[in-house]
């Protein structure tokens, strides 16, 4: 079931109606929707207030503060989504995978996966793992009301990159050499995290979520045969298994401009665009049938208004022969970026193109 296909009797009028889900299934809207990958993060002062003292992990745990946090750039820039504040890393600790998430370094993983013993470190997600996901959801879709939610979770490749490789890499020699030189053991790691990824998507989209996105954010370091023959599989495997629920499926990741054909092949009903890709181009390549996002690129915020209004525009004329646009950055919201910056832009969006 595609998102064009989703019943509406399932959702309240004002959310099914909602400019974003009408822009992911590629139906009019009254305004190009707005929202912005990590618009719940380091940027925003209050967020900070809130997270003083707490680690990443303990604070996606904390269903209070999930939703606190979830819902600050909604009331701050108007927004026309929230995004659900985790990691895509939490399943993986979730099932108890050593892992933490240090900062200015990112996850690192204590025994990284690199032999077929070392794939009993993931066994299945059930909800119960998660039930602080599961309450947080409940109590922010109370709060949001017409407002959707976002749900989401780090697509197989990505999550196999650091388990792999224990951390991050700009090089992926140890993920990329298992893909090389074990596929069957490179296949069966993707296999067993599509499962996991997927359970975890389950969770968000029956506790509420109204769409969900996957992030494939190191998918760009693939050639596309590659990312054909050993990923797209596994990514598939995760569209299908939450086709069912008829919510929109967003698929992005970083420098993936050869491969936005095969991520929308993946199963998206929306494929996520960088800023290295103008929009037009993108719809090109990725073909009839797909809604696509972004894609300003996050360090234009850091000029005068009328530059951030100018590229605005480009990105705007660019889309406007889509068949569904969801304005956003090309990734996500740099840590010093000023807020004001991200209110301003929300509200140039919704004027420029209000219908």
């Amino acid at each position: 079931m595609s998102a064009n296909d989703a019943p509406r009797a399932q959702q309240p009028s004002a959310l099914y109606d909602s400019a974003f889900l009408k822009a992911c299934r590629r139906e009019p809207v009254p305004h190009t929707p707005v929202w912005f990958m990590r618009q719940a993060g380091r940027s925003l002062p209050e967020y900070r207030k809130v997270r003083e003292g707490i680690g990443m992990l303990d604070s996606c745990m904390r269903p209070d503060l999930v939703t606190e946090i979830t819902l600050q750039p909604v009331r701050r820039h108007g927004v026309d989504a929230a995004i659900y504040f985790s990691d895509i890393v939490v399943p993986l600790k979730a099932i108890g995978v050593d892992l933490d998430i240090k900062p200015g370094v990112g996850p690192v993983v204590e025994r990284p996966i690199r032999t077929r013993a070392d794939l009993a470190q993931l066994r299945d997600l059930t909800p119960e793992d998660v039930s602080y996901v599961t309450e947080a959801i409940g109590l922010l879709t109370r709060e949001l009301g017409g407002t959707p939610l976002i749900g989401f979770a780090g697509a197989p490749f990505t999550l196999a990159s650091y388990l792999v490789e224990g951390g991050p890499s700009r090089t992926y020699e140890n993920a990329k050499a298992m893909m090389y030189g074990d596929p069957g053991l490179w296949a069966d790691l993707l296999d067993r995290l599509a499962d996991i990824t997927a359970a975890f998507l389950k969770v968000q989209i029956e506790a509420g979520a109204s769409a969900v996105q996957l992030f494939d954010s190191w998918a760009g370091a693939l050639a596309p045969g590659d990312y054909r023959r050993s990923v797209l599989p596994a990514s598939a495997k995760v569209f299908q298994a939450v086709a069912g629920y008829g919510v929109p499926r967003i698929h992005f990741g970083v420098g993936t401009g050869e491969l936005l054909r095969l991520m929308g092949e993946a199963g998206a009903d929306v494929v996520g665009v960088d800023w290295r890709v103008p929009l037009d181009e993108a719809a090109r390549r990725v073909g009839p049938g797909k809604a696509l996002q972004g894609n300003l690129d996050p360090t234009v915020l850091f000029a005068t208004t009328e530059a951030v209004e100018a590229k605005t525009r480009e990105v705007l004329d660019s889309a406007a022969n889509l068949e569904g646009h969801v304005f956003n950055l090309g990734h996500g919201v740099m840590p010093s970026t000023d807020p004001d910056a991200l209110t301003r832009l929300v509200e140039y969006v919704h004027t420029h193109t209000a219908r």
